[in-house]
């Protein structure tokens, strides 16, 4: 909690809806800047906490990215199957064995050396979901199942491997518009001179 939480005063929660997540109405006084007090109203969708990772090929200078279909991306008309990193919730999981486990599910790509970079709130400003973001170096051969998500699920995901200059150049095409998977093939992009010599 920051210092300012004696700026937020938590009046009333109704939940709205409760399916495989929650859908919840709060009342709030938030007392701004100069002093004034208001009373506001806020939707927020709670998420439980997640994990994504870029897979990156050095050999080949590729990445391993999954195309699935978003109902979200459908229903405002852009591109429902959309390609992003492998990701999945935590499920109760330390970050680190719930990011192995669902990049073996979606990509069938056993993990070595895994490096944490960063935590990120993709939508702040109505959901509760922080995403930890990974990186791990990957050769063909720990390629040791097929992937494509869990049938129990009903998963169907592609696995997609891309040429890292392409996917960078399909963020300004619109080809890959998930922010998680953008933001990461901007890290790989800042620190591709490192990438090799690592």
């Amino acid at each position: 909690m920051s210092d300012n939480d004696d700026r937020v005063r938590i009046v009333g929660e109704t939940t709205l809806s409760k399916g495989w997540t929650r859908l919840s109405s709060y009342d709030l006084d938030y007392t701004n800047r100069k002093g004034e007090t208001n009373r506001l109203a806020r939707e927020i969708y709670h998420r439980t906490p997640a994990a994504c990772i870029l897979l990156y090929d050095p050999k080949r200078d590729s990445v391993v990215l999954v195309r699935q279909f978003r109902l979200p991306a459908h229903l405002i008309g852009e591109q429902p199957f959309m390609l992003e990193v492998p990701a999945g919730l935590l499920d109760g999981d330390h970050p680190e064995e719930a990011i192995r486990r669902e990049a073996m599910e979606e990509t069938g790509y056993r993990i070595g050396e895994l490096r944490f970079l960063f935590r990120t709130m993709m939508s702040p400003g109505s959901i509760t979901e922080i995403i930890h973001c990974f990186f791990a170096r990957i050769d063909a051969a720990d390629r040791i199942e097929e992937g494509g998500g869990l049938d129990e699920e009903h998963e169907d995901i592609e696995v997609v491997e891309i040429p890292l200059g392409q996917a960078l150049a399909m963020i300004e095409t619109g080809g890959i518009i998930d922010g998680k998977t953008i933001m990461l093939l901007q890290w790989a992009a800042l620190n591709r001179d490192t990438l090799h010599r690592e």
